[in-house]
C-alpha cells in the first residue's frame, strides 16, 4: 500500500571515510547554520581496504553527529565487493544478504553506530535483501523512489534527487538539481536530496546542493532525518 508523505526535507550523505571527512565536516557546518540535520549513510568496508572500525576519528565524528540528532543508515557491508558493475545487495540472494547484514550489524554495534535503517548501495535492493532485512531487525528500507516500513509493509513514494553514488555526476544533471527541488517543494511533496561525500570537495557541486536545500526551506519543507516510528501514522525513517 502506498501513502503520501508530509512535506519534509531529507538530506543524506554517503561515502564518508577518512578521505572525505574534512569536506563532509565543512558541509555539515553549512547545514548547521540552516538548522538542517543529516542522514549519514555508512558502510563498514569500502574500496581500497578501508575499514571503518580502523578509523576511530571518523567513527567518533559519526557518533557525535548522531548524538546531535543526525541519523545513521547502514549503506551496505563491503562496497568494494561488487562485480561487473553490480552493486552489493542488488542481486544478492536472501542467504548471502543475511550473512552480509549480520556482519555489518556486528561491526556497527561494536563501534557504537548500530542502526535499524538500511539503504542499499546504488539504491537497489534485491528481493532476497528485502526478505533478509526484517529478519535481522531492520525496520526501514530507503530506496530511490520510496521508503518502506519493513514492519508494516507500507511504502511512501518520494523521488530522490542525488549527485553521485548511484546518480549522475555530469554537469547537465547537476544543473537540474535545484529546479527539481523547487518543483517538488512547490508541489507540496517531500524533497529528498542525496550527495556522495566525494563530490563535496567540488565547490560548485556543494553550492548546488545548498541552493537546493535553501529552495526547499523557502517553500516550507521541514528539515528531518530518515527515521522509523512504531505507530501506524509513520512519517519517515532514523
Amino acid at each position: 500500500m502506498i501513502v503520501n508523505m508530509s512535506a519534509e526535507l531529507l538530506l543524506s550523505i554517503s561515502g564518508i571515510s577518512d578521505r572525505t571527512l574534512s569536506d563532509v565536516e565543512e558541509f555539515r557546518g553549512a547545514l548547521d547554520g540552516r538548522g538542517v540535520p543529516v542522514s549519514l549513510l555508512v558502510a563498514p568496508r569500502r574500496a581500497h581496504g578501508y575499514r571503518l572500525e580502523s578509523d576511530p576519528v571518523t567513527a567518533q565524528w559519526l557518533r557525535s553527529c548522531r548524538a546531535r540528532g543526525d541519523a545513521i543508515v547502514l549503506h551496505g557491508f563491503d562496497q568494494g565487493a561488487g562485480k561487473r558493475g553490480r552493486r552489493e545487495f542488488a542481486v544478492a540472494a536472501a542467504h548471502e544478504a543475511n550473512l552480509r547484514l549480520i556482519a555489518a550489524d556486528r561491526i556497527l554495534e561494536r563501534i557504537g553506530l548500530r542502526t535499524r535503517l538500511f539503504a542499499a548501495p546504488g539504491w537497489t535492493a534485491s528481493t532476497g535483501t528485502v526478505r533478509a532485512l526484517p529478519r535481522n531487525g531492520f525496520r526501514l528500507l530507503i530506496g530511490r523512489t520510496e521508503t518502506t516500513d519493513l514492519v508494516s509493509g507500507m511504502s511512501r513514494r518520494s523521488r530522490m534527487i542525488g549527485i553521485g553514488s548511484g546518480f549522475p555526476k555530469k554537469s547537465w544533471w547537476c544543473r537540474r538539481v535545484v529546479p527539481l527541488a523547487d518543483r517538488t517543494a512547490r508541489g507540496g511533496a517531500t524533497v529528498r536530496l542525496a550527495i556522495a561525500a566525494g563530490r563535496l570537495g567540488k565547490g560548485d557541486t556543494r553550492q548546488l546542493v545548498l541552493d537546493a536545500v535553501d529552495t526547499a526551506l523557502d517553500h516550507g519543507c521541514v528539515p528531518a532525518v530518515y527515521r522509523w516510528e512504531s505507530r501506524p501514522a509513520l512519517r519517515g525513517a532514523a
